[in-house]
């Protein structure tokens, strides 16, 4: 995998990380890893230091930040305001599938047009799109993976070969008791309680409108 995208990266891609700034950094050392690993796979090179560094912000209030890195090694830090987390999001099922062998699903990059042109897309009264894969398994979301709670009390989040990002809060959670499964429909409707979650926001709890391609 890492040959193969190491001889087809897009000029101009770069890496990314999304983290807060709550004041202070939560899971620093897991996204230096995710990054650190993503670099390695693209040959980018990539100083953790300077990056951890980076990472520190002085602002008073939360804000939402993105560090990204590029081929050259540079690195950049943007930085928004975050506003207050929603009670809740309302989820639909998306039409569009995702590969579950696509390789760039190992790397949290600027190569996402599907999931930036989808999120671009969503309908009024929807927060965030699921994807299911090419073999109707549950998959992720356009800017979170998804985390089910079953009525045996199994905590699970779809498995990384069904076309997964390898979430931060995701690793967090998988660290903390969570299990990886493969994931249908039938699970989704079963489910006691169902997030959508990523390391800016946490876990969100989901509503869902299935009533749209599923």
């Amino acid at each position: 995998m890492e040959s193969t995208l190491r001889n087809s990266v897009p000029h101009g891609t770069r890496l990314i990380e999304t983290f807060g700034w709550y004041p202070g950094l939560r899971h620093a050392d897991l996204h230096l890893a995710r990054m650190a690993r993503s670099a390695s796979i693209l040959g980018f090179p990539f100083d953790s230091t300077q990056a951890r560094a980076r990472m520190q912000q002085h602002s008073p209030t939360p804000l939402r930040c993105r560090l990204t890195l590029d081929a050259t090694g540079a690195l950049e830090v943007t930085t928004a305001p975050l506003p207050p987390s929603p009670q809740f999001w309302r989820v639909r099922v998306a039409g569009d599938r995702v590969h579950a062998g696509d390789p760039w699903l190992a790397v949290k990059s600027t190569q996402r047009a599907l999931y930036d042109r989808m999120r671009a897309d969503l309908p009024d009264g929807v927060d965030e799109w699921l994807f299911l894969n090419d073999r109707d398994e549950l998959a992720e979301g356009t800017i979170t993976n998804l985390f089910l709670v079953m009525p045996d009390g199994r905590k699970l989040t779809p498995a990384r070969e069904c076309g997964v990002l390898p979430g931060v809060l995701r690793a967090h959670l998988l660290a903390d008791g969570w299990a990886e499964a493969r994931l249908s429909l039938r699970d989704l409707h079963a489910a006691r309680q169902v997030f959508m979650g990523n390391a800016l926001r946490g876990l969100i709890p989901a509503k869902l409108d299935l009533q749209a391609n599923a």
